[in-house]
């Protein structure tokens, strides 16, 4: 099982994924606003989405787990 992390403490401002969704090495999945900039997250490794842990609006920390792969 694969995650994808919050590289910096942020709000959510896009979902770019859902889960059932094939997704690329690289790929963004999420993007965050942290002090006025977009913040894009790509998933590391390719692999299928097994869960959206956030909401469009959700505040999260540096490191939180965003999303889940299988």
């Amino acid at each position: 099982m694969k995650q994808v992390t919050a590289t910096m403490a942020g709000t959510v401002i896009q979902v770019l994924v859902s889960a059932g969704d094939n997704v690329g090495a690289g790929q963004d999945v999420i993007v965050m606003e942290s002090m006025k900039m977009e913040v894009p997250l790509q998933a590391e490794a390719a692999g299928t989405v097994k869960e959206v842990k956030v909401n469009i609006g959700d505040f999260v920390n540096e490191g939180d787990i965003v999303l889940v792969l299988e």
